[in-house]
Formats: C-alpha cells, structure tokens, sequence
C-alpha cells in the first residue's frame, strides 16, 4: 500500500493549533516505517496554484499567501492529496499522511484548523483530466466536513460526487450506516475517504475502536472493487489523542489495503 508523506509534514510551525501540534505524526510514521512489507513511503511534490484555483477563489488563494510558510505547507499538503489521488486511479490504494487537513476549507473561507480542501483539489484534479465523472467522498471524522460539501455536492459542471458524514452514536450502527449507503451507490468512478479519527475510543469521540477502523477501511476496499475496479485514497484529517492516533490509522490501512 502506498503512504504519501513529506518531512516537512512534521513542521508544527505554520499554525497554533492542535492539528498542528508537535508529534502528532510521529505515532503514525513509526508504525508505517517499521513494517516495510505493507507500506511503501512516497514522496510528493506542492500542488500548482492552478489545482487550488479548480476548487478556491482567487481571493482565498491570496489571504492563505499572506503567511508564506502556511501557503508552503497547504501547497503540500494538497500536492500530497494530488499525489495519493493519482497512484489510487492507477490501481495503487493510497493513504496519504498530509498537514494541514483540509475538510472544512470551502471555496472562500476556512476554518478548524483547514486552510485548501486536499479532498475536493485531488478530486477536481482527477476531473479535469478527464479521467473521473464521479466520486465517493466518505467522511469519518467526527466534525461534519463542511468544506467538503460546498464544494462537491451540487455542481453545475457535471461532476457527480456523493458524501457520507455517519451520525451514528453506537459503533455497531455507524459500521451499518456505512454499509447501507455503500449498498445504494451506482456509476462511481473514485472512493475517497476524509479519514478523520477523532470518533475514537480514547479521542474526542470515544466511539470507534481500532477494529471498527479496520472494518471502514475493509468496506471501502469491498464496495470500490465492486464499482470502480478498486480505485480508492484515504487523506489524514483529525485525530488528537497522539498515544492512539498511530494505532488508528494503521487498523484502518490494514482493511483498506
């Protein structure tokens, strides 16, 4: 399985927020890099200013470029997202480990510690190169990803794309919430999951354990080879708890794969 990561990722200088916070990332490199078998670490390179501009405006653009190292690291971060978009329409499921998040970034403003939308850029990407007409957004994190759905639902351009934000409250019935509304997809080209693991036991959410992780990304990975031949990402949004963070997203790398 491919793992998107940048070194600068691991700068917490760009903003004072707990998605920012030192060595959030550390837990989760250390697993990936110790089991070489299951992973392959890749390298990506910043998004062009034409990638944001396909789901910003320009104004936004501007204000992010007023803090020249926030404007760095939100470039890569989308460019990770970009990167880990093109290896899954390849065949390669990929995860990407990416600062900052992105799932409450719309088109002119931002907030919750977003700055770019990595899912709607790596998407509208795919988009305009022709090779996608539609994608599954699914959008595990416990905070609505409000971004997410302003730029990609309802588009007069004819790019279909439909978002799930589970709300169930009992992890048996948030795994089925999932489940059914797999079940109803038709004609989807991508899957794409905003991977937030702030729902989890010992997390902001204290719902999910690290098997309920397992089995979301085993049903990504089900339900993508039965509609679009496999081609599935998954980008890093929240998650605070540092100690359990790394266990999480392994477990769910572990069904996705």
């Amino acid at each position: 399985m491919k793992i998107v990561f940048h070194e600068k990722y691991y700068n917490s200088e760009y903003a004072g927020d707990p998605a920012a916070a030192p060595g959030r990332l550390d837990g989760i490199m250390e697993i990936i890099s110790g089991n070489r078998e299951r992973y392959e670490v890749i390298r990506p390179e910043p998004a062009l200013e034409e990638d944001i501009l396909r789901a910003h405006t320009g104004s936004h653009v501007q204000r992010i470029q007023g803090n020249r190292l926030l404007y760095e690291m939100s470039l890569l971060a989308a460019g990770g997202a970009i990167l880990a978009a093109e290896r899954a329409y390849g065949g390669n499921p990929s995860f990407a480990v990416i600062r900052p998040p992105g799932h409450h970034a719309s088109a002119d403003s931002c907030w919750g510690f977003c700055f770019f939308n990595n899912i709607s850029v790596s998407l509208l990407r795919l988009w305009a190169e022709g090779k996608i007409k539609s994608a599954f957004v699914l959008d595990f994190d416990l905070h609505t990803g409000d971004g997410n759905i302003n730029i990609l639902l309802n588009r007069r351009d004819g790019f279909k794309v439909s978002i799930l934000n589970p709300m169930s409250h009992d992890r048996g019935d948030y795994l089925r919430e999932v489940r059914e509304y797999m079940d109803d997809l038709k004609n989807i080209d991508i899957f794409v999951a905003s991977a937030g693991f702030d729902q989890g036991i010992d997390d902001w959410g204290n719902l999910l354990y690290p098997e309920d992780y397992t089995e979301l990304g085993r049903l990504m990975g089900e339900y993508s080879e039965k509609l679009c031949g496999g081609r599935r990402y998954a980008l890093l949004e929240g998650g605070y708890n540092h100690d359990i963070l790394g266990i999480n997203v392994d477990a769910f790398c572990k069904g996705f794969a």
